[in-house]
């Protein structure tokens, strides 16, 4: 082949053309990338220097409210903890200093439950093992967990002082849980008393309401005749029976009276054995269906006669089984409740103060106590006249039409109907799965409607009569919060403190604030004893004779000491006289054996975090607590009600709470449905920064959804982003600060567009501010996608590929891309972790730096950029592009280089208009219309222009570049 010279046809212009240049892959490969970021985080200690940072900046304190230390990461541990370090980054983004110290409950039942299952499995009794053995195996297992979830939880990119996290079982910890329980005991905030309380004869402890949950079942419903025995005010239905109804068969053998409602109708029917019976008017025929279902031939006779419940005042019946004498003997009284309705049953409701919470306060009114007749298995004890040492009264056997109980009242003649057929929600433990039962058991309770000893304010000073002084109740002064809402109150109690305290504070979503204060307005009396080992005991000494426990500083200061070297072990009868001291004989006292409810050791967690010194970043109150919504029954209370009855407020100014993640088509996750989604297998196939994009994406306020094409269309989110900083990044190839060009020098688009960066920071910004995430991810990458890839960057090819490296244009250019370059890495890093990292460093690479270290960008704002004119170009663009589609699709033109369009009204100068539309010609006319063009193709650029003189020469501009 012979040489000849190269025509404009022949010749390859590439090597002129100035593409973009760099090695970052279009591929993410993120879980094989990101375990090896996370290792140069801690190697160059990236949390350490982010304090370091930011010292002396004003604080923003997120309080990481403690998961459980029992069992791997969960989709929601992940959401949690994501949501957290988001806040926190964005916090540090903005220039404040922003700690994350991670934490751990490590008491209670579940553990202690997972541990006596090892004892099950080999046959065992766990109460024959010492109890500081069998504690230092829960303390073993509460630490394996801490340490697995600390390594999964550290996967997710979360960035915290993970090698000095806090652990409620700390001695350290333990000693402060003791301190704020004697805070209570010493300023008289707790007393002992018998109240039924939900209780799990498995677990053989009183349960909590958030340890609770309600499940659907099928219970036996019986309906029971008592013989009235003495009516002084309606002579005539002595003899007669009045009928109860109930679905807890298993509370007939501990009844003690009858509940009527004195405005109610009541009227005697006769059955088919003579026997006049005593129901509600208004429940008559539903009595007689569940009756006539038990019996042959059922039907009613007699007078029907009615009489008005407050005649029964006064009256009393026998209890079916009174043959059996003692407390079947005594007679059961008929007593007025508001709580009797005509809704369902007879209009009659046999009364168990042991085992209902109505019962129990009506009863209490009219000097009837408690018996303690079910022991803590669910068996009545071994002593009681009637089932003595039997049960389980959760057992369905055992209370079942044909079970003993209902046999029993048979055989007296007592039992009208039964039938196992009662369709209704009950509670179940959420750990054990099982049935639990109110029983009425001596606890330890803090009031929530007794005066506090000393006013709201003064307890925020720590200070006040009742309260020690000493340095081992108040360590630390606390600062000056703001006043509660509604000022002081005389005899405020802590239901008021805290209802004002929730006012105070700020709910994200605001809807958050009516849950909790429903709550808080309608709760008892706080339980917070528990009859289990594994957790910090209620360390008070009672006295044996007055019922009182002793309130001694001395005393309480060696029991904290004590804890404090020794964790929960200290609390042994061996050294009780010891922590007694030489004052008492501990021969007069008992020494509690109860431990305190698991929500009480983790609502102390903002006196031993912030308060305690240890961690010298944080501060007293928290700036925020963020949980899932069930903490406003859990976490978010128990803080609450520890710190208003110590300190007088809320010890968190704020509180956001997420919702729970359901499958992709809105069901709960359950492991039988196979419906879950496991975040390390999630990181092992897709990239932690997936997960990230997820839960940022949703409305994580509400309850929320993932799946599979759910987390494909995460994933193609991630892709755009990913290839944004990839052009940006190649855009950029050795750009410098020569290059720079000022604002006043540049074109109306870069303008605009750095008008649009403006707005989009200021948009983050309040978003930012009020946690939402969602908005935020959402507006950064419509900005990505909308304003950059499809408008902007698509618009500057040709400058950025095709003008001189001195040409203003493409200065301009290139000077807006590295602006948007240190906005948009800095914007993602909150978000994209690992990725915006991986950018970071692929531009600035350096040992010991990170995006992390980096602030809030300073974005300029522009004047005079005509954002409306350009607004009008967008649209026009649009449909100038929807009018070439038909003409692509036909093959008239390849391309929208090939097209001239006419517009009808023209917002800027047509010859601008071909640039930004990425055609060869523009014109007005008089409606919009687009044809091929018949200029010719510049062998360079692409571009059809009229001064390129035959396919494959170049226009003028070119020409100039190449030369």
């Amino acid at each position: 082949m012979t040489d000849t010279p190269d025509t404009p046809a022949q010749r390859d212009y590439r090597d002129t053309v100035f593409l973009p240049k760099t090695d970052f892959p279009m591929k993410a490969g993120l879980p094989a990338k990101e375990p090896g970021i996370l290792a140069r985080w801690q190697a160059m200690g990236l949390y350490e220097k982010l304090r370091a940072a930011r010292a002396g900046r004003e604080k923003f304190v997120l309080h990481d409210g403690p998961p459980y230390a029992n069992g791997d990461m969960h989709i929601g541990h992940a959401l949690n903890h994501i949501l957290k370090d988001t806040v926190c980054r964005t916090q540090g983004l903005l220039g404040k200093d922003a700690p994350y110290v991670p934490g751990w409950d490590c008491h209670g039942l579940p553990i202690e439950w997972k541990v006596e299952e090892k004892y099950r499995a080999k046959k065992l009794n766990k109460d024959e093992v010492p109890a500081a053995e069998f504690r230092a195996e829960c303390r073993a297992y509460a630490q394996h967990w801490v340490d697995v979830q600390r390594e999964q939880l550290k996967r997710l990119g979360i960035n915290g002082d993970w090698d000095h996290p806090y652990l409620t079982m700390d001695f350290a910890a333990e000693a402060t849980i003791v301190t704020e329980l004697m805070k209570f005991a010493e300023s008289g905030q707790l007393y002992r008393g018998a109240k039924p309380v939900m209780w799990s004869p498995v677990e053989k402890t009183a349960l909590a309401e958030a340890e609770v949950e309600y499940e659907d079942v099928v219970s036996t419903q019986i309906d029971v005749a008592f013989e009235i025995t003495h009516a002084p005010n309606a002579p005539e239905l002595v003899g007669a029976h009045a009928v109860i109804w109930t679905t807890t068969p298993w509370t007939i053998p501990v009844n003690q009276a009858l509940s009527y409602g004195p405005e109610i109708e009541y009227q005697i029917v006769t059955d088919p054995d003579g026997r006049r019976l005593l129901v509600a008017t208004a429940l008559e025929d539903g009595v007689f269906m569940r009756l006539s279902a038990s019996h042959d031939n059922y039907g009613w006779g007699g007078d029907y006669k009615k009489i008005k419940g407050s005649q029964l005042e006064g009256a009393s019946a026998r209890h079916p089984m009174h043959a059996l004498g003692g407390f079947f003997a005594k007679p059961r009284p008929f007593l007025p409740g508001d709580f009797v309705t005509t809704d369902a049953g007879t209009g009659l409701v046999h009364m168990a103060p042991d085992h209902g919470e109505d019962d129990f306060l009506l009863c209490k009114q009219y000097g009837i106590d408690p018996v303690f007749a079910v022991d803590g298995a669910g068996m009545y004890r071994e002593d009681w006249a009637w089932l003595g040492g039997q049960g389980s009264v959760i057992n369905k056997k055992f209370v079942s039409a044909e079970g003993p109980i209902c046999s029993d009242l048979r055989s007296v003649g007592a039992l009208l109907a039964a039938s196992d057929d009662f369709a209704h929600s009950y509670p179940h433990s959420w750990r054990s799965k099982a049935k639990v039962i109110f029983r009425a058991t001596p606890q330890w309770f803090i009031p929530m409607d007794v005066p506090l000893p000393v006013s709201p304010s003064r307890l925020r000073e720590g200070l006040g009569e009742g309260l020690s002084a000493s340095d081992t109740l108040s360590e630390h002064a606390l600062p000056q919060p703001l006043p509660l809402a509604g000022g002081e109150q005389e005899g405020a109690t802590l239901r008021s403190t805290a209802l004002a305290a929730i006012e105070a504070t700020t709910w994200y979503p605001p809807k958050g604030q009516n849950r909790i204060t429903a709550m808080v307005a309608g709760r008892p009396d706080w339980v917070i004893s528990r009859q289990r080992a594994w957790g910090v005991p209620i360390t008070l000494f009672v006295d044996r004779k007055t019922g009182q426990y002793l309130k001694d500083p001395a005393v309480n200061a060696r029991i904290v000491a004590a804890v404090r070297e020794q964790g929960v072990d200290a609390w042994s009868e061996e050294v009780a006289q010891d922590l007694l001291g030489p004052d008492y004989d501990l021969a007069d006292y008992e020494r509690v054996t109860d431990i305190l409810d698991v929500w009480f050791d983790s609502g102390c967690t903002h006196a031993f975090v912030l308060e305690s010194g240890r961690w010298p970043d944080l501060q007293w109150p928290a700036d925020l607590y963020l949980e899932g919504s069930d903490q406003h029954r859990g976490w978010f209370q128990s803080s609450l009600m520890e710190a208003c009855g110590t300190r007088g407020r809320a010890p968190y100014n704020a509180v956001l709470t997420h919702g729970f993640t359901m499958d992709s088509k809105g069901m709960k996750m359950s492991k039988s449905l196979g419906n879950t989604i496991n975040p390390l297998d999630l990181m092992k196939e897709s990239g932690a920064d997936i997960l990230r994009l997820w839960a940022l994406s949703v409305d994580f306020t509400e309850d929320h959804r993932i799946g599979k094409e759910i987390l494909n269309g995460v994933s193609d989110q991630y892709r755009k982003l990913r290839n944004t900083f990839r052009y940006l990044l190649g855009a950029l190839d050795g750009f410098d600060e020569a290059e720079r060009l000022p604002v006043a020098e540049m074109p109306e688009l870069e303008r605009y567009v750095l008008h649009l960066l403006a707005e989009l920071d200021a948009k983050l910004r309040a978003a930012v501010l009020v946690y939402d995430f969602n908005s935020y991810v959402r507006l950064l990458t419509e900005f990505a996608q909308e304003d950059l890839s499809a408008f902007y960057f698509d618009i500057r090819k040709d400058s950025l590929y095709c003008d001189a490296v001195d040409d203003p244009k493409r200065r301009a250019c290139r000077t807006v891309f590295d602006t948007l370059f240190h906005a948009l890495v800095r914007y993602a890093a909150p978000v994209l972790c690992f990725t915006a990292e991986e950018v970071w460093q692929d531009r600035f690479p350096s040992e010991d730096g990170s995006v992390h270290l980096l602030e809030w960008p300073e974005v300029p704002e522009v004047a005079g950029a005509n954002a409306a004119t350009w607004g009008a170009v967008r649209v026009l663009r649009q449909q100038v592009n929807e009018a070439i589609e038909p003409l692509r699709r036909d093959k008239i033109v390849r391309s929208s280089l090939e097209a001239e369009v006419v517009v009808p009204e023209a917002p800027l100068p047509v010859a601008d208009l071909a640039e930004l539309f990425i055609v060869a010609k523009v014109s007005e006319g008089d409606t919009l219309a687009v044809t091929r063009s018949d200029f010719h193709k510049c062998g360079r650029c692409w571009r059809l222009l009229p001064d390129v003189v035959e396919d494959g020469a170049l226009d003028a501009r070119c020409a100039k570049v190449v030369a």
